[in-house]
């Protein structure tokens, strides 16, 4: 299993960033993906996910901000990040797990500043 992040950079308070993940080495289609991040001092913490049905679900503070969505035919997921926020900086992180345990990217830096 393989998963590589990009998009991430600095950008405005109320800026925008997509982020990428390429997933690699399982069957994409039938995993569930998510997008978690983890701030300087903070535990890493569940952002998104989508099934393999595509349903979503988000964390409270990002709900109405971000978007998450996937494309089977690329094995890609993607975070839409929207209006963003100082407190959403964060190293961000794509995941899937399967029976053998949890798989993480490299993760990307995501910095929000004035």
């Amino acid at each position: 299993v393989q998963l590589v992040e990009s998009g991430g950079g600095v950008v405005q308070p109320g800026g925008s960033l997509t982020l990428s993940c390429k997933g690699s080495g399982f069957p994409f289609s039938l995993y569930t993906m998510s997008w978690h991040r983890q701030a300087p001092g903070k535990w890493r913490q569940l952002v998104a996910d989508i099934t393999n049905i595509r349903r979503t679900s988000y964390i409270e503070s990002v709900k109405g901000r971000f978007t998450i969505s996937r494309d089977n035919s690329k094995n890609m997921v993607y975070l839409q990040m929207n209006n963003l926020q100082p407190e959403d900086t964060a190293v961000y992180y794509c995941k899937t797990n399967d029976n053998h345990g949890d798989y993480f990217g490299q993760g990307t830096q995501v910095t929000v500043s004035a």
